[in-house]
């Protein structure tokens, strides 16, 4: 399993009239999620996007727990738990400044050919990164 941590302070633009985070911000937070943590690896989106590899969202899930209000300091926890194929699937944990597990999503993106549109194997350079992550699960 590969996980990495970023943080995220809440702003107001991101809460409602009560101080709670708008529900339909958390997919936000996975995309900084995600992008950090492959970042962590030494992917960069833009990279991929340059070589020709798009990622666009297939699906995602996200159970509500408790709200995030202004002005918190969240820890965003992004993981991968199996290796991708055609598909790469990030699990979010979010927690507020106390550490209480307050939001989970699932997201699961597709890799893309930017010019034909077609469904893709992994770019190997993911896998490469990955595989040390997975090596006691992989043999």
């Amino acid at each position: 399993m590969y996980s990495h941590i970023s943080d995220y302070r809440v702003r107001y633009a991101d809460v409602d009239q009560m101080g709670y985070m708008y529900y339909g911000n958390y997919p936000r937070l996975y995309e900084i999620g995600r992008v950090e943590a492959l970042r962590a690896l030494g992917v960069r989106y833009r990279d991929l996007e340059e070589s020709g590899v798009w990622m666009p969202v297939y699906e995602n899930n996200s159970r509500y727990i408790r709200p995030a209000q202004y002005d918190e300091l969240l820890e965003i926890n992004c993981k991968l738990e199996t290796l991708p194929g055609t598909r790469i699937i990030f699990t979010s944990e979010i927690r507020n400044e106390e550490k209480a597990l307050i939001h989970v999503g699932r997201t699961t993106l597709v890799f893309l050919d930017s010019t034909t549109r077609k469904i893709i194997p992994c770019p190997g350079i993911i896998l490469k990164k990955l595989q040390p992550h997975f090596a006691c699960e992989t043999g």
